[in-house]
């Protein structure tokens, strides 16, 4: 090692709160989920239309093409998922940029009717690790003008565009008073996820979970196209697990992928099955995170006294 740092790195790594994470591994918290059900599933949904499409540069303000595709998500994906929640008489959150929310105030006051959440989804989807901490403030506070002008309550949740975040992106959270977040990977369980003296409720998922990773494609970068039938068959292994486990599964999708005809009918699928064999509590985020805050709060008070 070298004063500048080992191998090929200019400095030092960053030390992890290791105490920490070692006394959350060997703990095994009862979530004593409502109604005696043996997991908690949430289905989540990032309504970024165009706006994620932003996050990459200007250029994309004049790709006509690629922001129409974007845009299915407000004009179709959006009403499908709509219908095949109402179906299962399911409530739930929806993740939205304030930009989406700006340009097309009728897909937020169409979920907003169904009685689904609505979280916190930056701005214009700018990447956390790609902008200064000052448009880091300005995402996080004209995303929250935007959602209150169109008649959405304060946001209690955040999901990090693209699924980054830094230091700063955590500081900003516990500032602005967010509830929970849904951005980390440290565990498949609700936990505390903690940066230095900030801790916040995290209420995790993982790119596996996620629809872009099967479907998501561009001009740029091409992408995947896997059957729906195998994203299916992996989300229901996953739900298999969590209900095996007694823990939480969240999947997370995005209108413009699994708003698509034959994609919809595959989640309308899965929802149908997980409901019809009645071991799920299907909560939305907000209620997931009140029910597993004083769980938490009780093991990371007992693991500090370990």
């Amino acid at each position: 090692m070298t004063e500048t740092g080992p191998s090929h790195l200019d400095r030092n790594p960053p030390t992890p709160e290791t105490a920490h994470w070692a006394k959350w591994a060997s703990s095994e918290p009862q979530w004593n989920w409502p109604d005696a059900k043996k997991l908690a599933a949430t289905f989540t949904f990032d309504v970024d239309a165009e706006a994620g499409m932003f996050s990459h540069d200007d250029s994309y303000f004049t790709r006509l093409s690629t922001l129409s595709e974007a845009r299915f998500s407000v004009v179709r994906g959006v009403p499908r998922i709509l219908e095949i929640l109402r179906r299962f008489e399911i409530k739930t959150t929806f993740f939205i940029p304030g930009w989406t929310a700006e340009n097309y105030p009728h897909a937020v006051e169409w979920i907003l009717a169904d009685g689904h959440e609505i979280g916190h989804h930056g701005y214009v989807h700018s990447r956390t690790d790609l902008v200064s901490v000052d448009a880091q403030r300005e995402e996080i506070e004209r995303g929250f003008k935007a959602l209150e002008l169109v008649g959405a309550p304060r946001p209690r949740g955040y999901r990090s565009t693209s699924w980054e975040m830094t230091p700063a992106t955590v500081g900003l959270l516990q500032e602005y008073g967010f509830l929970y977040d849904s951005s980390f990977f440290t565990d498949d369980r609700p936990y505390l996820e903690r940066h230095e003296d900030v801790e916040i409720l995290e209420l995790p998922s993982h790119w596996s979970l996620d629809d872009w990773p099967y479907f998501g494609y561009s001009l740029d970068h091409g992408g995947n196209s896997f059957t729906a039938e195998t994203w299916r068959t992996n989300l229901w292994a996953e739900y298999q697990s969590a209900r095996d486990d007694g823990r939480t599964v969240n999947y997370v999708c995005h209108p413009e992928i699994i708003g698509r005809g034959y994609r919809a009918s595959m989640l309308s699928k899965l929802l149908g099955d997980i409901v019809e064999e009645g071991q799920a509590w299907i909560p939305t985020m907000e209620q997931l995170a009140l029910h597993v805050q004083p769980l938490l709060s009780q093991a990371s008070s007992l693991g500090r006294e370990a």
